[in-house]
Formats: C-alpha cells, structure tokens, sequence
C-alpha cells in the first residue's frame, strides 16, 4: 500500500497582542502534518538575531527542565518544517531588522 501525504497542510495563524510582539512573539500556528497529525501550539517568533523561528510547546517540570510534547527530530527537519511553514505564511526566514 503506498500513501501519498502533503508534508504541511491546514495552516493557521493567530496573530499575537501588541504586548507579545514587544516581547519577540509574532503569532501562534497550527498545522497539519503529513495529513495526520494536527499540531496546535507552535509559535512563530523573531529571534534576537532577527531570524524567524518556530517554537514548539513544551512543559516545565520541577527542576526547571523543559520537555517538548513535539518538536522537529534534528536541525534538518526544523528547516524543511520551518520552510514549508513560513512559504505558506509568506514570511521570510530571515526577519526584517
């Protein structure tokens, strides 16, 4: 059986408050991926640099430790998520400064 499944799909974007672009927060996206799962709670931000990122929700345990309940499995995916994200938002890797 051979499955054919559109990498990102269903786009969404929530722009964030005056307050939370101050601070680097562009807005919150959802996503299909690979037309399985949806993935709610990615935030797009502007890094110190000026770079766009995209930002995956994680928990904090007690010790201060952050623990992702999804992320990219290594920088090669971040890119091609990242890309495929920001083509359909029309937003350019690098930010405007």
């Amino acid at each position: 059986m051979t499955i054919t499944a559109k990498l990102v799909s269903g786009v969404g974007f929530t722009p964030a408050s005056q307050d939370e672009v101050r601070r680097g927060l562009i807005g919150y996206v959802a996503l299909t991926f690979a037309d399985l799962l949806l993935l709610d709670g990615v935030t797009l931000r502007v890094t110190e640099s000026g770079r766009h990122a995209l930002s995956f929700p994680c928990r904090t345990d007690a010790h201060g430790r952050r623990h992702p309940y999804f992320r990219p499995q290594d920088d090669r995916a971040r890119r091609i998520i990242e890309k495929a994200v920001f083509d359909v938002l029309g937003v350019e890797q690098e930010g405007k400064s």
